[in-house]
């Protein structure tokens, strides 16, 4: 296994790092590790993970000293992850078994985050990860699923918080029957980069996945949502699809939605989309004339369009907890 130090920088050709590149999510000099402080998890006993040679892992391994493993059995938690300090960082397993879920909500002052996440999912689990940093924060989330056989994983995320945001999403579809629900929601305002990269790999055939992500983007916000949907050769009777929306707000607002598909198997169903666009005049027009403001009207319109993000998604408590937090960070939005 290579250690940070010894693995290449990697070029802004390559598909993950197009639109925001190593240089820029690292908290300091690329060729550095800094000091960290360890997140603050309130659930979960001590546990170690090991290395990688991916450089985003690789660099929140090198720099985190605490990592916490959570087993789930039949049962629903929340977990809070406070973050606090220049730079900040920890590692999370998550063990699932039965039908489980888990909300996270990662909240915090710090100036930069990096969150390692490595899944191993049995039976039937609903993630949501709920993001709720300060305004100014820098986040790196690198996240690793497995989903075993006739098994479930609903993975949801709300990115609201943060400055600058790079998510890496890795899910493996270990053996057949296993599937995965994806959903994301992003919110963008101010001048606000929001980077999501979720790749889905078939590895064996009679395996679903499906995800959907909506970004509504405003003022000078960007959102980047890039897939890399694979099904390996072999993996017959597998069915894939990936959607990507974009809401532009404004006209400096920006948004870039590239799906990718690698099929390398014959009898399978596999779909991809991608979609942008203003806001519907005639939607506001109406709102308005029922008597909401512009910005109420327009919140409301953002409200549904990012909560259609978690259409896939069966659990209710999860939903409840994603619109109650979408909700509060549209009326803080609002009220100033």
């Amino acid at each position: 296994m290579m250690l940070y130090p010894e693995i290449p920088i990697p070029p802004r050709s390559e598909h993950l790092w197009r639109y925001t590149p190593w240089k820029r999510i690292h908290p300091t000099n690329v060729a550095e590790m800094p000091q960290s402080d360890a997140i603050k998890m309130a659930l979960g006993t001590d546990s170690e993970m090991e290395g990688s040679n991916e450089i985003g892992r690789s660099f929140i391994h090198s720099i985190s000293n605490i990592c916490k493993e959570i087993i789930l059995t039949d049962e629903s938690k929340e977990l809070d992850l406070r973050c606090s300090g220049h730079i900040c960082s920890g590692e999370l397993k998550i063990k699932s078994s039965g039908n489980s879920s888990l909300i996270i909500r990662i909240s915090g002052d710090s100036g930069w985050t990096g969150i390692r996440v490595l899944g191993d999912v049995s039976g039937q689990l609903s993630v949501a990860l709920i993001n709720d940093l300060s305004a100014d924060c820098h986040l790196l989330r690198c996240e690793d699923w497995i989903v075993n056989r006739d098994s479930s994983l609903e993975l949801s995320t709300l990115s609201t918080g943060g400055f600058l945001v790079k998510s890496d999403i890795r899910i493996k579809l270990d053996q057949n029957g296993a599937e995965v629900k994806g959903g994301i929601a992003s919110n963008g305002h101010g001048s606000r980069h929001d980077d999501h990269h979720v790749e889905i790999d078939h590895k064996v055939g009679h395996t679903q996945s499906s995800l959907v992500m909506h970004a509504a983007c405003n003022d000078s916000s960007h959102s980047v949502g890039t897939g890399l949907l694979s099904i390996r050769d072999g993996a017959d009777k597998s069915n894939a699809g990936q959607v990507f929306r974009n809401l532009l707000l404004s006209e400096k607002a920006r948004a870039e939605a590239i799906p990718e598909l690698e099929v390398l198997a014959d009898d399978v169903k596999a779909a991809h989309g991608a979609a942008s666009a203003p806001i519907d005049s005639n939607q506001l027009h109406y709102l308005q004339s029922r008597g909401l403001s512009g910005d109420e009207a327009s919140s409301l319109i953002v409200e549904g369009f990012l909560m259609d993000a978690f259409r896939d998604i069966k659990n209710q408590d999860v939903i409840a907890s994603l619109r109650t937090r979408l909700l509060v960070h549209l009326e803080c939005l609002i009220n100033g």
